[in-house]
């Protein structure tokens, strides 16, 4: 059934087939026919960051920003929903259009820019949702924040949705954000995590509850970089990390049609390069920060692949948009593998 409405939903705008295919996945969720076009993985708890997970095949930030439809898509079997990128204040993104498919690759170029209706609007739909699983909240800054004022973007966003979060993420690598991912590294880096860390303890004292912080990293580093950043992770007691995002290279696209468009290129071409980012990452911090594989994963080899080199829980994005809800019971199944 998902190959059929994938033609349609295809032959739309990219942005217009987004929402839409959101939309219809809520309707679903609400007249319960969400069986309909998926199976829930069988059980397969796992305890990562001191969070019980029922399975380890999260949704990625990014496909619900806004936090409108958690019900939706928690219903599609997910372990785990992320939601945002989410800034202070909304904002429009970039121009459109800004979301190109590649299906001859199985990707996607986005240059969203942090489209959002800002932290209070999405706290407001996490409140009105049923769903009390998982839910990891990722924030982001305002583009017209200056990189050196980040910070405080980022505990406005972390104070506000503390009391509403599993887990909360700290997007420093998204690259449609001018000087964004600046921030993963050297003193910037070191600075910014102990301010959020700071941050964390003050909060989990205040509620009682503590809600672990990872961090968001791009697959664009030198193996020098990624060591580094680990160690500045590791260093401030950061409790997870997510890699990778979306790369802004472009050689394993070349030639295809939107191959030049300004983003992040997600999905099949990114597999290999944010595996090894996230095995490198497994042997740098030896299993003492957690770690979330994304990228290219689109069936349950490439689920096995990221088990096998260190992750502790998987997302999936741009598989999902390609393959369908069915690809939740086949990562999940996958990761098994792996482990």
């Amino acid at each position: 059934m998902y190959a059929v409405l994938r033609r349609l939903l295809f032959c739309l705008p990219t942005e217009t087939s987004h929402n839409l295919a959101l939309a219809g996945i809520s309707l679903l969720q609400k007249w319960r026919l969400s069986g309909l076009v998926a199976s829930a993985p069988e059980s397969q708890p796992v305890e990562v960051m001191g969070i019980q997970f029922p399975n380890p095949v999260g949704l990625a930030a990014g496909l619900d920003k806004n936090a409108r439809h958690i019900d939706g898509l928690a219903a599609l079997g997910f372990g785990f929903i992320e939601v945002g990128t989410v800034t202070p204040k909304g904002q429009p993104g970039n121009p459109l259009p800004r979301l190109f498919r590649l299906p001859k690759a199985q990707a996607i170029i986005n240059r969203m820019g942090f489209n959002n209706d800002g932290v209070d609007a999405l706290i407001e739909a996490v409140k009105a949702s049923k769903y009390r699983g998982v839910l990891g909240i990722n924030i982001g800054k305002n583009k017209d924040t200056p990189a050196e004022q980040a910070v405080d973007d980022y505990l406005i966003c972390l104070r506000k949705v503390y009391p509403y979060a599993s887990y909360v993420t700290v997007n420093l690598s998204s690259p449609n954000t001018p000087g964004l991912r600046d921030l993963q590294f050297g003193e910037p880096l070191r600075q910014l995590l102990a301010s959020l860390k700071e941050a964390q303890t003050e909060l989990a004292k205040q509620y009682g509850r503590y809600v672990p912080l990872a961090i968001k990293i791009a697959p664009d580093m030198a193996a020098e970089d990624v060591r580094n950043v680990a160690a500045v992770i590791k260093s401030q007691g950061i409790d997870g990390v997510i890699a990778t995002n979306t790369t802004i290279e472009r050689a394993a696209v070349s030639g295809l049609p939107h191959a030049e468009e300004a983003g992040g290129l997600s999905g099949a071409p990114v597999r290999q390069k944010s595996t090894e980012v996230l095995a490198l990452l497994a042997e740098e911090l030896k299993g003492e920060v957690a770690l979330i594989g994304v990228g290219g994963i689109d069936c349950a080899e490439a689920a096995a692949e990221k088990a096998a080199a260190g992750a502790d829980l998987i997302q999936v994005y741009t598989g999902f948009i390609y393959q369908g809800p069915g690809l939740i019971q086949r990562a999940a199944q996958g990761f098994g593998w792996g482990k």
